[in-house]
Formats: C-alpha cells, structure tokens, sequence
C-alpha cells in the first residue's frame, strides 16, 4: 500500500541509502595501481595520455631531457601562431583580436583585411536571435544558473534549424558561425532573466548591435545603459582571445570530441561541452578564486606583509581557511609548469584597468599571493613540483573590475570557447572515423542470484 511521504521520511531514507551508496560504491584503495589505470586519462609523469591529434591548438609545458621530464615556460599556440604574437599584434594595431581569433581557428589561417571585414559581416549577420526564441525560452524560462541555461538554449537552437543533423563541413561551418555569434546573447540575455524572476532586479535586453564587436556587445548587453570604454572592451576582447582554445585535451574540449565521435548534431556536442565547462574544476574556477580572495581580504589584515599573506596561504593548504578543500584556486595547473602565457598576458593589461578604477592595492595583493603560493606550496606539501598561476587567478578580478556581475564569469568563458569547441567538431568529423571508447577493468567479483526471500 503506498501512502505519500513526508520531506522528513525522504530526508531520512536518502540519508541512510546515500551513506550505504558511498560505501559500497568506494574502491579499496590501491587497486587503480594494481590495475596500471591511468586516472584522468593522466600518464605517471602527469602527461596526458595520446588519443588524438589536432592542428588546432598546442599546450606547451615542459620538455623530456634523457627521459627526464623538465618544465619551461608555458607556451600557447592557436593553429601554429604563438598566442604573445597574436595578441601582440591586435594591441599594437589598436585593435580588437576576438574576431581575427576565431577566423584563424575556424579556416587555419591568418584573415587579410578583405576577409576579416567579411567575416565580420557574417558574424553580424548571425547576431540576432528570434523573438520568440527570446520570449518562450529565455524569459518565459530563467534559470537559477545560466550555464544549465545556455546548454539548453543550445538545444533549443536545434528546434529552430532546418537541417540540424547534417555534419557535412559546410553545414557545420555555418551552424558553428552561427552559435559563435549568438552565444553572447544567449548567454547575457539568460543572466538578465535570472537576474530579474530570481533576485528582483530590474529586466531590460539591448538589441545587439553587428557592427560592434563581441566584446563590445557583450558589455552593452549587460549593462542598463549599454555604455562602456574602450579599455574595458579592450580587456575584455583579450580575455576571450586567451580562452578560446587550449587544445583538444581539455575537458570541455574533449567532451566535444567524445560526443561528435558518435556523429551526432552540434548542438548535441556543444550543450555537452558546456556541462563540462560548467565543473568548478574547469571554467568555473574563476568564481572560486574570487570567492577564496574575498575571504583572505578578510583574514589578513595587512596585505602588504609577506609573512601574514603566506600564513593564509599555509592555512589554506592545510585545509584551515577558506573551504578547507587544502587548494589554492587559481594556482597550479595540470599542464603549464613555469609559467601560463595566458595569465602573464591578462595580467599585465589587469593593471592598466586596475589603475583606471582605482584597485591597484588589489592587484598588488593578487600578484603577492602569485610570487608567494609557490614556495608555500613546496614546503607545506614537501615536494619540488613547479607551480605558476593560471588564467582564472585574473581573469574573476578583471571581470570584477569590470562591473560584470559573477554569474557571467563562467558562460563568458563558454562565450569564448565555443570558437575551439566548434573547430575541434569538424575537425573530429573530418578526420575521427571512430567512435571514442576506452576502456573500463571491471573489478566486481561474480555473485550468484538468490531469489527474494532468502536474501538477508
């Protein structure tokens, strides 16, 4: 006879269920070694393991000397050009790079003038969503958090496609182009909703604009009067250059390959990329890093003492401050050793912007805690692991300075990013053939059946 359960029944059945879960679901430990499983897809040197090639992006971290694997100064290459030149070059020209970034990503090589002004004009073209699309599945339908939002805008997008499912170079050339453009609008537009239904803050959507660039709207979609400076653009043009690919190993990434292996649609690849990308232990280390120097500029009363900035950082790894996880989020890296090319670049344009809105003790604070993390960390952990700060220890402070709200940092990211993710989908199409499987060594030992009633 069933009867309805009260909450307190529920609480009290999953509470018991969840803990016996846990216990038998826990492998005994060792066996991972036992069985040589390279966890994480990680080889022992912490390498990655080889399942793919890419022409797209290159991580480069550290070099093998007579076997010997020895760190060097992180480099990131974007279809053979090496990320300082690129952004080296759009900044001398005064110029935005986002848009250059993605054309070189997309067709494997540098746009002249004539072709980035057509690219651009496409990319404007695609820069509007339909209106209905806008009022039943973005207003009609927020959500507490926009990255689920965006993957099932995504989704919805295939709704509104006429020929979804063909994977055909062309078609996903212009299905890629299209979710390029409009994934700023999908993502800022999901934050206003959010922003209005959850919290009671006032709604109003801009209408974009395709002669602005995709850093230029994203500012004007976010903020009620639409206005912003140039160096604001600037900076933040830069950061989703620096986000917009890091090879086909990343998790996201990777989720793309995985999922496009099996020759299903874009949307399909692409809503699984941000579910991945939406892992605190991937794009949403930002907010995290925020939210760990928020609480240092709490705990330590002078920031200009190395001692006390090194005490907390101690109390961190020993898992006393903070969340108590023992991490310092935006340290360390699982590829770059010495150094991530990508936060030396943000970092020095941070400062201007620093300068600018007057936070220049901040940022003195976060390159304090940049020289010091390292040597904390080898001597509370007692090991002679290099480690360097990664983009997301600056790029929550530059969108901080930037007045962005930081429900955004993550989707801004994914913003970014879908530029990768859509190459490396055609580029799996092109040249994958096989459907991803590895392997899983099943360690359950065999049981008999024994009927109901004589179970205990």
């Amino acid at each position: 006879m069933f009867k309805d359960l009260t909450q307190e029944e529920l609480d009290s059945y999953f509470a018991l269920a969840g803990e016996q879960v846990e216990i038998d679901t826990r492998f005994r430990p060792g066996l991972y070694s036992r069985y040589n499983v390279k966890r994480g897809l990680r080889n022992e040197d912490g390498s990655g393991v080889l399942v793919g090639l890419t022409e797209i992006g290159e991580v480069h971290a550290y070099v093998f000397d007579d076997n010997e694997k020895v760190p060097v100064e992180g480099k990131l290459v974007y279809r053979g050009i090496d990320i300082y030149d690129l952004v080296n070059g759009f900044i001398r020209e005064d110029r935005f790079g986002f848009e250059e970034c993605v054309y070189l990503l997309m067709f494997g090589q540098l746009p002249t003038s004539h072709q980035l002004e057509d690219f651009n004009q496409v990319l404007g073209h695609y820069r509007k969503l339909p209106e209905d699309y806008v009022r039943d599945n973005i207003l009609k339908a927020p959500s507490m958090d926009v990255m689920n939002k965006l993957a099932r805008l995504v989704l919805v997008k295939y709704s509104y496609d006429s020929n979804p499912d063909d994977i055909s170079v062309l078609n996903l050339l212009r299905q890629s182009l299209d979710l390029i453009a409009t994934f700023p609008l999908m993502g800022c537009y999901g934050y206003q909703a959010k922003a209005h239904y959850h919290e009671g803050k006032s709604l109003f959507i801009h209408n974009p604009r395709p002669d602005y660039s995709t850093a230029e709207n994203i500012l004007m979609l976010l903020r009620p009067d639409g206005q912003f400076t140039k160096l604001e653009a600037k900076i933040l043009d830069l950061a989703l250059v620096l986000h917009a690919e890091h090879g086909g190993g990343n998790n996201s990434t990777f989720t793309a390959h995985v999922v496009s292996s099996t020759g299903t649609d874009i949307y399909s690849c692409v809503a699984a990329a941000i579910g991945s990308l939406k892992g605190p232990k991937h794009g949403g280390a930002n907010n995290k890093v925020m939210d760990m120097m928020d609480d240092l500029m709490q705990e330590v009363k002078d920031w200009n003492s190395d001692d006390q900035v090194k005490e907390y950082i101690r109390r961190l790894l020993r898992k006393e401050a903070y969340d108590k996880s023992g991490l310092i989020y935006g340290m360390g890296h699982a590829v770059y050793t010495l150094s991530d090319p990508r936060c030396i670049l943000l970092r020095d344009q941070a400062e201007q912007l620093a300068k600018q809105v007057g936070r220049m003790e901040e940022f003195e604070l976060h390159k304090r805690v940049e020289r010091l993390a390292p040597d904390v960390f080898r001597e509370v952990r007692n090991t002679d692991k290099p480690m360097c700060a990664n983009v997301d220890f600056y790029s929550g402070f530059v969108y901080q300075m930037l007045g962005l709200p930081k429900d955004i940092y993550t989707p801004i990211f994914a913003m970014a990013r879908i530029a990768g993710w859509c190459a490396h989908i055609i580029e799996e199409n092109v040249n994958g053939g096989k459907i991803i499987r590895p392997a899983y060594k099943n360690i359950k030992g065999r049981l008999n059946y024994t009927s109901i009633g004589e179970r205990l």
